[in-house]
């Protein structure tokens, strides 16, 4: 009975805010702000099926808010990243959740002037990026902290369709002072909960191993938010390694990562998220990736490496053909398997 009364008095109690941090929030949060575009989003299960680049042109626009699939070097749409070079966006959000290469390659464009930041810079065990150093250290870059489950989280309450999220991490820690959380009291317990605010990116690209036609794909292994992300973001490109038939799709529904209908645009990109990982199918390029960072120490190298690498190729596969073409390839898919193989003894 005593903890009854507790509950209704606390009810009865307007939640207290004990804190605010002092980052930004570069994207509204109002769950039916979003519903505004989402009531209008088409459903249909249509074939979408396109070029990159006109996947690009037509859904990733210069001021939008842009996130990202895949963890760290594995699964990202790197394909995807140098398009948007190619194509010049600019004076984009971004959401550096478990950014590494591909914060590099935006940062080689500086596609983005403001950055809800977990992990960027990093190139994990490679170590930092030169590149992506200079760029954040321009001041050209507004910056509001979050930690990974932070994005997680806020991820997390748009795919709800809630304005934040309730945790307990940023508590105590130096990085909820620059992050855009909220420190309330708990008005069930009486504890402090931060508060995570919902994240709705104009547009995300995920790359997924398969997808067929109309959007519905397949990952496999670490998946991160990219389910959450589908559903939070406003428009979602997907880039595959391989497009498969819808009867393979329904063979067995338990493997459909993301459904159809929460996806705009399906790219066929093999090998799209080279020189990173791609669990299953292909190991990272190291070897490359020393490339990248080497070419970054000499802006005037970096300049010449980024023009022969990106922009003068047409698409990826170019890009990967001036890099060891299918030789290469076939050695990293080789790596892969034989890491798997020895993992399962």
């Amino acid at each position: 009975m005593k903890t009854e009364t507790m509950i209704e008095e606390k009810e009865n109690t307007a939640m207290n805010i004990i804190k605010k941090g002092r980052g930004e929030l570069f994207t509204d949060p109002d769950p039916d702000h979003a519903r505004i575009f989402f009531r209008k989003k088409s459903r249909k299960m249509v074939n979408k099926s396109m070029t990159l680049t006109k996947a690009i042109e037509t859904f990733v626009h210069d001021g939008d808010y842009l996130a990202m699939g895949g963890f760290g070097g594995n699964r990202s749409p790197i394909a995807a990243c140098h398009e948007i070079l190619r194509q010049g966006r600019r004076n984009m959000g971004f959401a550096g959740h478990t950014a590494s290469h591909e914060f590099e390659i935006l940062s080689a464009g500086e596609v983005f002037d403001r950055v809800d930041a977990a992990y960027i810079v990093g190139l994990e065990a490679r170590g930092l990026s030169p590149c992506a150093r200079r760029y954040m250290q321009t001041g050209k870059v507004k910056v509001t902290e979050w930690t990974n489950y932070c994005i997680s989280a806020r991820l997390r309450a748009a795919a709800m369709g809630v304005p934040f999220v309730p945790t307990r991490n940023l508590l105590g820690t130096d990085t909820f002072e620059y992050s855009g959380s909220i420190i309330v009291e708990c008005p069930y317990t009486g504890k402090k909960l931060a508060l995570q605010p919902a994240l709705y990116p104009d547009v995300a690209i995920i790359h997924v191993h398969e997808s067929d036609v109309y959007g519905n794909c397949r990952i496999r292994g670490i998946l991160k938010s990219d389910n959450d992300l589908a559903r939070a973001a406003k428009r979602t490109i997907i880039t595959c390694e391989r497009l498969i038939s819808n009867e393979e799709i329904r063979r067995d529904p338990s493997e459909t990562t993301i459904p159809y209908f929460l996806v705009d645009a399906v790219c066929e990109v093999p090998y799209g998220n080279y020189p990173g990982n791609m669990v299953y199918e292909y190991f990272s390029d190291e070897e490359h990736l020393r490339e990248w960072l080497k070419a970054e120490e000499d802006p005037e190298v970096f300049k010449e490496f980024l023009q022969r690498n990106i922009y003068d190729c047409k698409d990826h596969h170019e890009y990967i053909n001036r890099n060891g073409g299918m030789e290469k390839i076939l050695k990293l898919r080789t790596i892969e398997h034989l890491l798997h193989k020895e993992a399962d003894k």
